[in-house]
C-alpha cells in the first residue's frame, strides 16, 4: 500500500488556508478598531461636574440684564460644547468639524448648528444684535446637545 501526496495540490490548499487566516485576522483588527473608535468614550471623573457648574453659570449670564451678558452666554455655551466634544475625542480642528463628525454618532446634534451659527455671527459681525428670545433659543439648543452627549 502506497500513499501518494500531490505536493502541488497540498501547497495550494495550505496557501489558501493561510490567505484566509490572514484575511480574517485583518478584518477582525479593522472591525475592532472601528468599533473602538465609535464606542462610548466617557468623560474624566470631574469633567461632568465641572461642565454642570459651568452650565449653571451660563444660565445665570443669560438671565442677567443687558445684551452683552446674553452674547457672552451664547459664546460660552458654544465653548462648553466644544470642550465636551473634545473630551469625547471627536476629531477636528474646529467645533464645526467636530460637530460634523459627532453627527454620525449623535444625529440629533444637527439641531445645534443653528445655535453655532448664531455664535459665529456674534464673533464675526460687530453690529449683530442678539435678541433675548434668540439667545434663549440658542442656549436651549446647546443644552439639548450637551444633555444628548452626556455632558450635563
Amino acid at each position: 500500500m502506497t500513499l501518494t501526496i500531490d505536493v502541488g495540490a497540498a501547497g495550494k490548499v495550505i496557501a489558501v488556508l493561510a490567505f484566509l487566516g490572514v484575511g480574517i485576522a485583518i478584518l477582525s483588527l479593522v472591525y475592532s478598531r472601528i468599533r473602538g473608535f465609535f464606542a462610548s468614550r466617557g468623560f474624566e471623573p470631574g469633567d461632568r461636574e465641572t461642565m454642570r457648574r459651568r452650565w449653571s453659570e451660563i444660565e445665570q449670564m443669560l438671565s442677567a440684564p443687558g445684551e452683552m451678558s446674553r452674547k457672552v452666554a451664547v459664546l460660552e455655551a458654544d465653548k462648553l460644547l466644544d470642550f465636551a466634544l473634545k473630551a469625547l475625542a471627536m476629531p477636528g480642528m474646529t467645533l464645526g468639524e467636530r460637530l460634523k463628525f459627532a453627527q454620525y454618532k449623535y444625529p440629533e446634534l444637527r439641531d445645534v448648528w443653528w445655535a453655532h451659527k448664531v455664535r459665529n455671527q456674534l464673533a464675526h459681525e460687530a453690529t449683530y444684535h442678539l435678541d433675548a428670545g434668540v439667545a434663549r433659543k440658542a442656549l436651549k439648543s446647546f443644552e439639548k446637545a450637551l444633555i444628548r452627549i452626556g455632558a450635563i
